[in-house]
This record gives structure tokens, C-alpha cells and sequence, in this order.
């Protein structure tokens, strides 16, 4: 039995809130990674165009199922080389998939699918280094422990990639190169966000 998208939570599904709000008011948006679609899902409800894809078969077959009016556009393929068309969407978003692409080419491609003024928003996983390491984990397990209290956690059907390639550090600096002016912000449970806003000259 599919449990619903108000009852789902794990520590991806935590920050949606943060893209979401990145990308408000956004009306043609890509989720790139978009596993069985309950981002796309909840930026469909609020009136954007919504594009979706994802290397994974399977992700993209259950997200279908649950879109059954075709309202979302599900593509299955290769994020860096699926042929989209340059400044298509005007707001881009990702949650754990970085990792699993050249971080680099990655934000490079999602910054030239952007139209002037459109924003990219990403939330992902990177490594951690001692003894930075030390305060995060004690606060990503507090967090943690306080959520199981309240939330089951839901297990998502994409494939996983751990540990990421890359350090907290490593990221904050490609985002930087490629993304000029991009805020990157570290979160407990092992997550970090992403945000740029594309100049409109």
C-alpha cells in the first residue's frame, strides 16, 4: 500500500520546504532527481509547470502512478545530457542528487537551463572532516532522535550513493566557482542547501 505524501518523512523529504521556498513563484520548474516525484507533487500544487527527471527506470514509473492526470512532465534519462533547450525553466531544484553527478558539471548545467532572474535550489549530502564533524553529528543525532518521536520515517525507492564523494568544504567551494554569489548554508541530519538566483543581465 503507497503511503501518502502527507505522512511520509526522512531526512530528504525534511528540507522540501526549503526549495520549495526558494523557488515561490516560479512557473516552469525542473526537480532534477525527482526519484517518485513528491517534490514535483508539491510544486505542481502550487500552480508551476512542473518537469521531472531522473536516471532511475524505476523512480520515474512510480512517480507516473502517482500522477495519473499527466499534469507532470516525468523524464527518464541523463540530467547532463538530456536535450533540454537553454534558459527552459525559470526555477531548478534537487535534493540528494548532486552526489551522485560531477558536482560541477551538474550546477554548470542547471545554471545555463536557467532563465535570467530564475533560481536554483539544492539540498544535498557531502562528507564530513574532523573535528569539524564533532558538533554537526552531535546535533544531526539530536535531531534525529527528536523526529523518530513523532515520525516514521519513510524509506525512499531510489538508488543511494554513501559515502558522497565529495567534503562540506569541497562543495561550498565548486558551488562557489560555478554559481557566483550562491549561498550555501550547512543543515543538520547530514544535509546542506544551495541557492543562487541568476543575474537578469
Amino acid at each position: 500500500m503507497s503511503v501518502p505524501d502527507s505522512e511520509r518523512w526522512n531526512g530528504n523529504i525534511h528540507y522540501h520546504g526549503v526549495l520549495v521556498d526558494a523557488v515561490a513563484g516560479a512557473k516552469s520548474m525542473l526537480d532534477v532527481g525527482c526519484g517518485e516525484g513528491m517534490l514535483a507533487r508539491r510544486l505542481r500544487a502550487s500552480g508551476a509547470e512542473v518537469t521531472g527527471i531522473d536516471l532511475d527506470e524505476n523512480g520515474i514509473e512510480l512517480a507516473k502512478e502517482q500522477s495519473p492526470d499527466g499534469e507532470i512532465s516525468y523524464l527518464q534519462g541523463d540530467f547532463l545530457t538530456y536535450p533540454f533547450e537553454p534558459e527552459s525553466f525559470d526555477g531548478i531544484v534537487s535534493v540528494a542528487t548532486l552526489h551522485h553527478m560531477d558536482e560541477a558539471a551538474a550546477l554548470a548545467r542547471m545554471r545555463n537551463l536557467l532563465r535570467p532572474g530564475g533560481t536554483v535550489a539544492v539540498v544535498g549530502l557531502a562528507r564530513d572532516t574532523l573535528p569539524a564533524a564533532v558538533p554537526w553529528a552531535i546535533a544531526a543525532i539530536a535531531a534525529r532522535t527528536w523526529y523518530r518521536f513523532s515520525r516514521t520515517e519513510w524509506g525512499h525507492p531510489s538508488p543511494i550513493v554513501w559515502p558522497p564523494p565529495r567534503t562540506y568544504g569541497q562543495v561550498r567551494r565548486v558551488a562557489g566557482n560555478v554559481l557566483p554569489g550562491s549561498r550555501f548554508r550547512r543543515h543538520a541530519m547530514w544535509r546542506y542547501s544551495i541557492v543562487w538566483t541568476k543575474p537578469s543581465v
